[in-house]
């Protein structure tokens, strides 16, 4: 069985950090490997306070370069080698990011213990940044009040699964069984050919993660993030203020219930909420409205699909 997606939310509100309210930071685990999304401030405490492990991160993409989703990212770095990191770690962000980074290195004196890589996100279309094989990732272009990109990661295809009563029907050394799993026919040494369908099981269906904060209402994501298992989209406001939208490039709950209807994704996520709103069921009701499931994000909420 292959393992679940899950997406652990560090923080999802706009704007200045309080108490018990924080800027955006996801952690996403995707087939056994992190990969962190934005890192607003105080992500380094959020992390700590749930348990996931700093070093087991290999991938930090940056949406934009707002303070809010990413003044915290200087901070992560430096408390990486001071826990005496070793291996690479690869930061996909808008131009700009790395010469900011770079400078306050240079300026505290601080020196790394690993390697860092800097990719250079700039690009007004969408295009595979990372490809291994566990998962790849895309970007999506957004619409917001400086470059951003949103992020499609998607898990690698499973292995079939063995069908061993039909297996043993055949005269099948155990040492096939891995190519079986692979999708390979089996010939056997009278010839006669055995096709992969009749001896396993078809894999675990594909899931994938849609990530759009912040942006501006913007329907030509959608044959980007076409039925993704979970689309987590940004809703600053409630359509009650919809008018704020076009001076901030910011979205309301019941804009990203339309992006996600419209691509049929499996569960809404939503966050990025403004301040102003103390009763956050008004986002949840409002997206419903044009779509379901619909959840809340919540800084220390872990999603599993």
């Amino acid at each position: 069985m292959s393992s679940p997606l899950k997406i652990h939310i560090l923080g999802c509100h706009s704007a200045t950090p309080k108490a018990k309210v924080f800027p955006t930071a996801q952690v996403v685990e995707v087939r056994g490997q992190l990969v962190l999304i934005d890192c607003g401030e105080g992500t380094q405490v959020r992390l700590r306070q749930q348990g996931i492990k700093f070093n087991q991160i290999k991938h930090i993409l940056i949406s934009h370069l707002h303070g809010d989703h990413f003044y915290g990212l200087i901070g992560f770095l430096s408390t990486l080698s001071l826990l005496n990191r070793q291996t690479p770690i690869q930061v996909f962000a808008p131009k700009g990011a790395e010469d900011i980074i770079r400078l306050q290195l240079k300026h505290s004196k601080s020196y790394l213990s690993y390697p860092l890589e800097f990719v250079a996100l700039e690009s007004e279309h969408s295009e595979e940044i990372i490809d291994n094989s566990k998962f790849k990732v895309q970007t999506i272009p957004l619409d917001h009040r400086v470059y951003t990109n949103g992020f499609l990661i998607t898990e690698k295809p499973s292995d079939r699964k063995l069908n061993i009563e039909k297996v043993e029907q055949f005269p099948i050394d155990k040492a096939y069984y891995k190519k079986i799993v692979k999708g390979n026919d089996i010939v056997l040494d009278n010839g006669q050919i055995i096709p992969n369908a009749d001896l396993t099981f078809p894999p675990e269906p594909v899931k994938s993660y849609a990530f759009c904060s912040d942006t501006a209402f913007k329907p030509d994501i959608v044959p980007i993030i076409k039925k993704a298992t979970a689309l987590y989209h940004e809703s600053t406001f409630l359509e009650i203020n919809e008018d704020l939208c076009v001076k901030t490039k910011h979205s309301t709950a019941k804009q990203a219930g339309i992006i996600a209807a419209k691509a049929e994704v499996g569960h809404l996520i939503l966050g990025h909420y403004s301040a102003r709103y103390k009763n956050l069921n008004a986002f949840k009701t409002e997206a419903e409205t044009v779509f379901d499931p619909v959840s809340l994000a919540e800084s220390g909420k872990t999603f599993v699909f």
